[in-house]
């Protein structure tokens, strides 16, 4: 039961972490979101307002259930896997602070190229220990294609 128990843990605690950095970054963020953001041209493309945390919701909690699964398979790959997925799960949190909190679209961009490295980067390492944990992320890695075609698009409208 014990062993049950530490092996079902990090699928509870890894989503949680991921949804709640979510969480505060777009608590931190919510002025921006709110008053600014509406204001700026977008892409055409742009989907409406509550797209958005439904989609970083399954995403937060698939890269959450992904670390999970390489947490629970190699125990030796759990340090360098788990700076790997801070690390992105950082970058992601920043990436709203520039866009939403500071009006920073060209920094957000960048940002966002970034994040996107260290989420293939983090899904190629996962896909040594889990294939299953990696293509957990072909989401995420989908969803930063098009966000950063939509934060270029914003960047591009209002300079």
């Amino acid at each position: 039961m014990k062993q049950r128990l530490s092996r079902a843990l990090p699928f509870a605690l890894f989503p949680a972490i991921a949804l709640g950095t979510g969480w505060l970054s777009s608590t931190l963020t919510r002025y921006g979101l709110e008053n600014v953001y509406p204001t700026l041209l977008k892409s055409a493309l742009t989907p409406p307002g509550y797209v958005f945390p439904i989609a970083w919701t399954i995403l937060y909690i698939l890269m959450g259930i992904g670390m999970a699964l390489v947490w629970n398979k190699s125990p030796q790959d759990r340090v360098p896997t788990l700076r790997l997925w801070g690390f992105q799960l950082i970058l992601n949190f920043f990436w709203s602070i520039l866009f939403f909190g500071w009006n920073n679209p060209l920094g957000a961009l960048i940002c966002l190229a970034a994040l996107f490295l260290a989420v293939l980067l983090m899904a190629l390492r996962f896909y040594s220990v889990s294939p299953a944990a990696s293509w957990l992320q072909a989401p995420y890695l989908l969803w930063l294609l098009f966000a950063g075609y939509l934060n270029g698009a914003v960047w591009f409208l209002n300079r």
